[in-house]
């Protein structure tokens, strides 16, 4: 497998039917090889895709494709491509109805690739992750994202709280998610800004620095005995709420 290096998201290798036919479709970046179980399902739209950009294609059994794809259920398709290229943050912060979201220490790739998926849904312009202490673009957050990545820029930043710092100095406000949020994420004042919605990692929630550079830090309202949501399902109801205020 690829060694991902300091200076790059990762996403080399893509398994899933539709993140690799959406990388495929999207030809952003080179791809080496696309590996396919005999008889698949997706086999065959996936191998005319390839033979139209002229990529080899191996054939292989479940257990070998298993071991090329890094997770349990590949879908019977990887394809290994060159890493996904980060985009500057100033670039994205520089957009006049830019609306990114950041992950701060989300460890498990899972949740990564579904909230990469959810953003560019919602209509997110970007999104942010840091270079330690959390999950890249492994296999399993590839699948996760189901061809996302191929579409919604990413910033690979130093730490989320610098990187909120660096958005107040160009005018981009910021809105840190928490169970104990003083505002409701449907209330929000600021959604039509241009704006950076942060979510925290699974266990810890916002780390302290990062929450207290947060312009807001709202909740989710909850009724009943469940007291909070997991990130992917936390993000999906911020990022939809964000963008039905954002759209007026």
């Amino acid at each position: 497998m690829t060694r991902r290096r300091g200076d790059d998201l990762g996403g080399s290798i893509v398994p899933g039917r539709r993140a690799a036919t959406e990388l495929l479709r999207a030809g952003r970046r080179p791809v080496r090889s696309v590996s396919l179980a005999r008889g698949a399902a997706a086999a065959d739209e996936v191998a005319e895709l390839a033979n139209a950009r002229g990529i080899r294609i191996r054939w292989r059994d479940a257990d070998q494709l298993r071991e090329e794809s890094g997770v349990d259920v590949a879908q019977g398709v990887v394809v290994q491509a060159a890493p996904l290229p980060p985009v500057p943050l100033a670039e994205l912060l520089d957009d006049a109805g830019a609306f990114l979201v950041a992950l701060d220490g989300v460890t498990d790739p899972r949740n990564v690739g579904a909230v990469l998926r959810t953003a560019l849904a919602a209509g997110a312009t970007g999104a942010i992750l840091p270079r330690r202490r959390a999950a890249l673009l492994t296999p399993a957050a590839t699948k996760a994202a189901a061809g996302a990545v191929e579409h919604l820029p990413i910033a690979l930043v130093s730490g989320v709280a610098a990187a909120l710092e660096q958005a107040a100095r160009v005018g981009v406000w910021t809105v840190g998610l928490d169970a104990a949020g003083e505002a409701l994420v449907s209330e929000l004042t600021i959604a039509d800004r241009p704006l950076v919605l942060v979510l925290g990692a699974e266990d810890a929630g916002l780390a302290r620095l990062v929450r207290a550079r947060c312009d807001v830090v709202a909740r989710i309202p909850m009724t009943g005995p469940v007291e909070s949501l997991n990130v992917a399902a936390a993000a999906a109801v911020a990022c939809f709420e964000v963008a039905r205020q954002r759209r007026g």
